[in-house]
């Protein structure tokens, strides 16, 4: 799929519009003064579609712009991205995509430079391991962790080891959950444990029988204990089965549980960590495709997007991690500290291959 993928975005013909052409020339303000004039951004947002709607209205109020997201998931927008790429305009602005996920794409193919943006040290190009170079830049922070009901498990007994998640399911059977699928924190759980268990590194992404055998011993371990946790439907069944209390602890993504907490739906005392023998975190990033019909308007919105003002406003509604340098980080779930503890996403296609193994040699074993 990534060579596919690599390959119709190589072969596409994009048709670069005159503005964005000439955007290199243009002073800052005879940018925004463009953008003003274009008066729209389309912005491939894929979640917290609503939330991220209201979002948008102080960029709306400034500079007069409308921001529309469109529905639609990631995959779908890329798609549709890619099938587009020759036409003279597409119906994309800003193009908005998991930053590891860029890597599958061609971006000097597909999308615009963003040198004309203006000079900001504090944003972020490079983000767990993966460079967007001059293309691409993050605008949303995440991590996966684990959720815990702090009234049933103490901050000073959370498990830190696979050894010590196997003592937690031991002691307290049921009350520990993970996905599998519709959601990557549970994948994030089982693809680390693995890691660790049988030293296997993640960023080789050769997936030979060799490479597929290295997981055997982590898939012992889940066997092992599997009378003792739960398998749920997906990151939101997890967390709220937490928020319930039918679970203790469960997988979970840091600006996913606080935005559930932010908008009343699971309870304000769920905890949320990231385990000492780590687990991925990421963000992700946006471009503008060489076709967007609204070139201008869409640097505009990046600079804003990616501001230490705009950063610090995420952080504070939507628990995300800064993508920014100087924005304030103080209203985040994980502590700076944790941060430290973070992997990078597994490479494809051993990525791929260990969900397969995992779905065969545990889930369906159960």
């Amino acid at each position: 799929m990534n060579k596919f993928l690599t390959s119709i975005a190589a072969i596409a013909v994009s048709t670069t519009g005159a503005f964005a052409s000439d955007l290199s020339s243009m002073s800052w303000d005879e940018i925004v003064a463009q953008a003003k004039e274009e008066g729209s951004v389309t912005f491939t947002n894929w979640y917290l579609q609503d939330a991220m709607r209201d979002a948008m209205k102080p960029f709306e109020e400034k500079y007069g712009i409308k921001v529309t997201i469109p529905e639609g998931k990631m995959t779908a927008n890329r798609d549709k991205l890619l099938a587009e790429a020759n036409r003279e305009k597409g119906d994309f602005d800003v193009f908005a995509f998991g930053f590891n996920d860029f890597e599958v794409l061609d971006k000097e193919s597909l999308f615009l430079t963003l040198d004309a943006l203006p000079k900001d040290d504090g944003r972020k190009t490079k983000l767990a391991g993966i460079d967007g170079g001059k293309f691409v830049v993050a605008y949303w922070g995440n991590q996966t962790g684990v959720s815990y009901d702090p009234a049933k498990v103490a901050e000073a007994d959370l498990p830190q080891t696979p050894a010590e998640f196997e003592a937690f399911w031991t002691a307290n059977p049921g009350k520990f959950g993970f996905n599998y699928e519709k959601g990557g924190s549970g994948p994030s759980f089982f693809h680390n444990v693995l890691r660790v268990v049988g030293d296997v590194d993640l960023s080789n992404g050769d997936d030979s029988a060799e490479r597929v055998a290295e997981l055997q011993a982590g898939i012992d371990f889940f066997n092992k204990n599997a009378e003792n946790y739960v398998i749920t439907a997906s990151n939101a069944d997890s967390i709220t089965r937490v928020s319930d209390g039918e679970l203790w602890m469960a997988p979970g993504w840091e600006d996913h549980v606080a935005g559930l907490q932010k908008r009343g739906e699971i309870r304000k005392d769920i905890k949320f960590y990231v385990p000492s023998f780590g687990m991925n975190g990421g963000g992700n990033g946006v471009a503008i495709p060489k076709n967007s019909p609204h070139p201008a308007a869409a640097l505009v919105f990046i600079n804003w997007l990616t501001s230490a003002e705009t950063q610090t406003s995420f952080n504070a509604n939507f628990g995300t991690a800064p993508m920014h340098a100087n924005a304030d980080d103080s209203n985040a779930l994980v502590p700076n500290d944790q941060r430290a503890y973070t992997q990078p996403w597994g490479a494809q296609p051993l990525f791929d291959k260990i969900n397969e193994t995992f779905i065969e040699n545990v889930i369906q074993e159960r």
